[in-house]
Formats: structure tokens, C-alpha cells, sequence
């Protein structure tokens, strides 16, 4: 094949290597179209009908979302979920960063305590949830039986409203810290080693080498595990759903109040997804203000 010969052909098996590469990449992007945006276009349709897919849909514009905000249930549930948040970032996101500093100071046993912490992430949530719940038992659960054991009263735990929300946070801690510990790991184990040895050097404490060499190196990490953190948690709901029902005001969140709407009280999929829009709206407009705020201007 001459020179001339190979030029012309060049074109076109260029142009036949790019139809392999949109054809291996048109099955990921059918099956991406199919799961999320037909989903995400379907429920913002939804969010305009009254829908109980028995029954022909009826068009009823901005009606479901004024009927969301004359519900006193739908500033419980926002209440609550707030709270939910707070608590869980109190907890789930401090207590894995702090778990993953000291498991980083240990030279043995390491990888025994990452996989112990990860363990309770490879179980299905709802193992997870079951398990607590037998924890929560206010007759024969284990808790109890400990408080009694040391002449203690038990507790209510999950139907208390002092006790309800704290219960919930402490299920979803555990059974989630994991994967925010093995990347707080990953992520300490960037960090040169020049830099500790520097820092005893100059005699500096734990506490000071935790502020002036983990905290800034760790901090893109820990900035995307907070937005990470409070978009999950403002979707809770297996945790409220099973250990305290549908019914109980001081647990009730978003999401389990679109599952009432939904499956419960008004078998009406129009409100259901008139409320999960509103809840995209507001994740996205915080994950758009957040990235916005701690964008990096280097």
C-alpha cells in the first residue's frame, strides 16, 4: 500500500473507530436515559397530576404543591429532617473522621480494625435497622435488659420524643460510618510522612499535628463527605419507616412522608412526587450554593 493509499484510507477508519466507540458507549447511555432521566422527567410530570395509576391522570397544575403547604404534616416532616441532618452530622460525619485518625495511629492490627469498621456497611439496610430494632425492644430488647441489669429503669427508646430522633441517628451512624472511615483512611494515607516528622520535630502534640497537617490536607476530602453527608441524610427513611412507623410526628421525615401520600393516606403519586420535587429542588440548589461557596479559587 502506498503512501497516497494510506492517507485516504486514514479518514475512514477513523471515522468507523468513532462508530465502535458510540456504539459501545450508546447501551451506557440508553441504560443511563432509561434508570435516571426517564425517572427524574417522569416524577416532575407527575408532580403536575393527580395520579393513583387506576384511574386516567388528571392535570392539576400548581394544586399538589398547594396542597403540600396546607398540610401541617409537611413542616413536621421538613422539621424533622432538619434535625435529622443535624444530629447525623453531629455524629456520622465527626465520629468516622475521629474512628480513622485512631485507627491510622495504630502499627498493628490495622487492617483488622478497617475491616471491623466496615463490616456493618456490607450488611442490607434493613438487616441493619432489624438488628437495632431488637436493641430498641422496650421488653426483652438489650438495651433494656442492661438498664436493668444495673437496677436502671428502661426506656422507650424509638417512641420517646426525647429518645426518638437520637435513636434513629445512632442506626444510621453505625451502620454508614464505615464507608466514610475507609475514605478518611485512603485519605490520611496521602498525607507525606515528611510532614509528621516535621511536626514532632518542632514538638508538636496530637492535637496540633491533627490542625496544622491532617485537617488541611484532608480538607477536599472532608468538604465533599459533608455535602455527601447531608444530601443522604435529608433522605432518610428506612430507619423512621421501620423502628417508628408511618404515624409518629416526632419522626416523620420527607421521605416518609411521600411514602404516606404515596401507598398510605391519599394514594395520590401526583402529591408523592410533588413533594420529592421539591425536596430535588431545595438538595440542589444547597449542593449548587455549596460548591459554589468552597469551589477552589486556586
Amino acid at each position: 500500500m502506498t503512501a497516497v493509499t494510506r492517507r485516504r484510507a486514514r479518514p475512514g477508519r477513523k471515522v468507523a473507530d468513532n462508530l465502535h466507540a458510540w456504539a459501545f458507549l450508546a447501551a451506557g447511555v440508553a441504560c443511563f436515559a432509561l434508570f435516571s432521566w426517564y425517572p427524574l422527567v417522569r416524577g416532575i410530570v407527575l408532580a403536575f397530576q393527580q395520579v393513583n395509576f387506576v384511574t386516567d391522570a388528571i392535570w392539576v397544575g400548581w394544586d399538589n404543591f398547594r396542597a403540600l403547604f396546607a398540610d401541617p404534616l409537611f413542616f413536621t416532616a421538613w422539621g424533622n429532617t432538619l434535625e435529622f441532618t443535624g444530629l447525623a452530622l453531629l455524629f456520622g460525619y465527626a465520629v468516622p473522621f475521629v474512628v480513622a485518625v485512631v485507627v491510622n495511629e495504630f502499627r498493628h492490627l490495622k487492617g483488622f480494625f478497617r475491616i471491623a469498621v466496615y463490616m456493618p456497611v456490607m450488611l442490607p439496610p434493613i438487616v441493619s435497622v432489624l438488628l437495632w430494632q431488637y436493641f430498641y425492644d422496650p421488653g426483652n430488647g438489650l438495651f433494656n435488659s442492661i438498664l436493668t441489669g444495673l437496677g436502671l429503669p428502661g426506656s422507650d427508646w424509638t417512641q420517646s420524643p426525647k429518645l426518638a430522633m437520637i435513636s434513629l441517628v445512632l442506626v444510621s451512624t453505625w451502620a454508614n460510618m464505615g464507608g466514610a472511615t475507609i475514605m478518611y483512611l485512603a485519605g490520611l494515607a496521602t498525607i507525606p510522612s515528611e510532614l509528621y516528622e516535621a511536626a514532632e520535630l518542632d514538638g508538636a502534640s496530637v492535637r496540633q499535628r491533627i490542625r496544622h497537617v491532617v485537617l488541611p490536607q484532608m480538607r477536599f476530602i472532608l468538604l465533599v463527605l459533608l455535602l455527601l453527608q447531608i444530601v443522604a441524610t435529608m433522605q432518610v427513611f428506612i430507619e423512621p419507616y421501620q423502628l417508628t412507623g408511618t404515624t409518629n410526628p416526632d419522626t416523620i421525615t420527607v421521605m416518609v412522608l411521600v411514602y404516606r401520600y404515596a401507598f398510605t393516606v391519599n394514594n395520590d403519586f401526583g402529591l408523592a412526587a410533588s413533594m420529592s420535587v421539591l425536596l430535588f429542588v431545595v438538595l440542589g440548589a444547597f449542593s449548587a450554593a455549596y460548591l459554589r461557596l468552597t469551589r477552589d479559587k486556586d
